[in-house]
């Protein structure tokens, strides 16, 4: 009867349940409790497996360049970042008021482990993410105005809860891509929150864009009301390989 009743919650897809009440049958000490108890304690179990799989999903939906987090932030990426504003940022507020963050500085420096490591803090929240490369999204909506999944991509695109946009205005934009950059900000502006990685300084983003119309109209989306973290300081690439190589000398 018990192997029946386990198959069945198995059938139910209710897996934590189930696992909760092998548990239960395996040790004696649960049949010292209560049934309203024991029920209780399966509950818990099976809204916490719930929880577990639903964030699992979002991670993996997210496409995290890195596994970030921040408590383990390697104190020469973030030692010139407002430790303040950090702090405030891993709270996730700034993703419920629907509010931006840009990421900028050289290459190397931190800027992807930082945007993971938000990201993540924002999937255990609850909130859905999506990861992409700027010049792979812009490629991808033209390859959707050939096929007719354009109107599609972007719709997908606005309804995400944080949208990051790594190797921000790496490459000179088209036309065309300056028009679907003030699209994909426009759907999202005051109704979602934009994340951008960028080796530029933002003092040449308007210069970078290209057309000065467009340019005032996409930043005017993308600027105000973000928190900016400007990140300073040696390529940790650099710094680690030459770690590696002081390591391999020292060994020889």
């Amino acid at each position: 009867m018990r192997q029946l009743t386990l198959d069945q919650l198995g059938e139910l897809r209710l897996e934590g349940l189930k696992r909760a009440l092998k548990e239960q049958l395996a040790q004696p000490s649960f049949q010292d409790m209560s049934f309203e108890e024991r029920f209780e304690l399966l509950i818990d179990a099976e809204a916490a497996y719930r929880d577990e799989r639903r964030l699992a999903t979002r991670i993996q939906k997210a496409g995290l360049r890195q596994n970030a987090r921040l408590e383990d932030a390697d104190q020469r990426a973030v030692r010139s970042l407002d430790r303040a504003l950090l702090d405030a940022l891993s709270s996730c507020r700034w993703l419920r008021e629907k509010r931006n963050v840009l990421l900028v500085g050289p290459t190397g420096v931190g800027k992807t482990f930082l945007a993971s490591a938000l990201t993540l803090k924002g999937c255990q929240q609850g909130f859905s993410a999506r990861f992409h490369r700027a010049p792979r999204l812009l490629h991808d909506l033209e390859i959707g105005r050939a096929d007719g999944t354009y109107k599609n991509k972007l719709a997908s695109i606005a309804r995400v809860d944080l949208v990051i946009l790594d190797d921000w205005l790496i490459t000179p934009l088209t036309s065309l891509q300056r028009r679907d950059l003030l699209e994909i900000l426009d759907d999202r502006y005051d109704r979602r929150s934009t994340m951008i990685c960028s080796q530029l300084p933002v003092e040449h983003w308007h210069e970078a864009i290209g057309d000065p119309t467009l340019a005032d109209a996409i930043l005017d989306r993308l600027i105000h009301n973000a928190y900016r973290l400007d990140i300073q300081g040696e390529s940790l690439r650099k710094t680690k390989g030459l770690d590696g190589i002081l390591d391999h000398n020292k060994k020889d």
